[in-house]
């Protein structure tokens, strides 16, 4: 399936969003954002990232598994996935991509920079490409937790304002969910705020995390 290329409308959201201290990058949809319950109170312990981060294996595509939605990207209904390469600049390309409700395939290319060379588990991502890359227009990219195999990360924003549960395969077991929804809660995320993203051999319905793994 051919995907197309809707970049400069995801720019605009990503400029609003960014105004407002939130960050590209989420493939959620807002009406599945409703259907989660009122967050609880979080945790003020400032978010912790994972030691060191090896880029060379951190790169490939990884699916989305649960996040927290964002309205820009409201016509993601399943199948949404990353895909990240290392250029030879010491930047990262990034390219989202998700399936409409019609079946057809719509995508977004960004750059990510490392802002913390001795974890490498702190980026910044812009889709902002104005005479290059802009930076400033970027949202932060954390990585928060990452299996030995690089098989199955948690992503996030040291202000809690967004998450993603990402994995290298469409579907993870329901015991891989539930630990990955123990260690979001440890770190102050409220997972009813997660939206389950329905992929292909993985989850058939968008649904508040904490509901997924039966909490």
């Amino acid at each position: 399936m051919t995907a197309r290329t809707h970049i400069m409308p995801w720019a605009i959201g990503i400029l609003f969003l960014v105004l407002w201290g939130l960050a590209p990058l989420n493939t959620a949809s807002l009406a599945a954002e409703k259907m989660a319950p009122k967050a609880v109170t979080t945790s003020a312990k400032a978010v912790q990232t994972v030691a060191h981060v090896d880029l060379n294996r951190y790169m490939g595509q990884w699916y989305e598994i649960a996040a927290i939605p964002m309205f820009f990207e409201r016509r993601c209904v399943s199948s949404a996935m990353a895909s990240y390469k290392l250029l030879p600049n010491g930047l990262v390309e990034v390219v989202n991509s998700c399936a409409e409700a019609s079946g057809k395939r719509i995508s977004s290319t960004g750059r990510a920079k490392v802002v913390d060379s001795t974890s490498n588990a702190k980026l910044k991502v812009t889709f902002v490409n104005l005479l290059g890359w802009r930076f400033w227009a970027g949202g932060d990219y954390w990585i928060l937790d990452l299996d030995s195999d690089y098989r199955v990360a948690i992503v996030g924003h040291p202000t809690r304002s967004y998450a993603w549960i990402l994995s290298r395969t469409t579907a993870l077991p329901l015991e891989t969910l539930r630990k990955l929804e123990q260690t979001l809660r440890a770190k102050g995320y409220d997972p009813c705020r997660l939206v389950t993203m329905p992929q292909d051999g993985g989850l058939t319905t968008k649904r508040p995390l904490c509901q997924a793994v039966g909490n």
